[in-house]
């Protein structure tokens, strides 16, 4: 089945997407959307450029789209994304969501009105197991954003390793968050691992904290071969 994948450059979607593979879909696009306003993935913070690189490292065509923060006007637009998708052969969608029940029947929702197939590849997994299965993996990333409530800015840029994870799993013995960060706690970009054909090097920038977020800007990105 051909299939497109909902893309963030972050751990979630970048796991799901490999795992779908590995059942045998072909991942023909990358859909990523990005604030109309500041031309940047919402959320995260990364750069709209820096996805069109990380699309090139993995080798998958991306198509992007800048959305507004209205919520029913990126469910339009999401829909017409991926009904053109859909008229040059695209069957599903993948999503990395983990466990938010609201967002799968959004997904289920959306994916049933354009007659497309969801798969959540996910879904319903520990999410501490899905961090350390996007470790065991090999996958690489560093943390772009975190909410400032519970991180400080010296989380940002780090490794999504297994000391990371065991951090985590403490932080989150003693406060309300998610491991894996799937309630908006921190987000990531990945920059290599086996779904990459090239390996990214990015350039860090300044640190800034706006509307509650300590974020990382990454000015630019090289890719080198692995």
């Amino acid at each position: 089945m051909h299939v497109a994948a909902s893309w963030s450059g972050g751990k979630d979607s970048c796991l799901a997407c490999h795992k779908a593979v590995t059942q045998g879909y072909e991942v023909t696009h990358l859909v990523n959307f990005i604030s109309r306003q500041f031309r940047r993935v919402s959320f995260h913070g990364v750069r709209a450029r820096l996805i069109f690189r990380q699309a090139q490292a993995v080798g998958i065509p991306l198509v992007q789209y800048a959305v507004p923060a209205d919520m029913g006007l990126y469910e339009q637009r999401f829909k017409r994304a991926v009904s053109a998708l859909k008229r040059q052969g695209v069957e599903g969608m993948v999503f990395g969501d983990i466990c938010l029940q609201e967002h799968r029947d959004w997904i289920e929702r959306v994916c049933r009105e354009i007659g497309i197939t969801p798969i959540l590849p996910l879904w319903g997994v520990v999410p501490e197991r899905v961090l350390g299965e996007f470790i065991e993996a090999g996958f690489e990333a560093v943390i772009v954003s975190a909410t400032a409530d519970i991180f400080g800015q010296e989380w940002l840029g780090r490794s999504v390793d297994y000391g990371l994870l065991s951090e985590l799993r403490q932080l989150c013995q003693v406060r309300e968050a998610d491991i894996c960060g799937e309630h908006g706690e921190y987000h990531t970009i990945v920059v290599d691992g086996p779904l990459f054909q090239r390996r990214m090097h990015l350039v860090q920038g300044a640190r800034v904290q706006r509307d509650g977020y300590w974020f990382l800007d990454f000015t630019r990105c090289l890719l080198k071969a692995k």
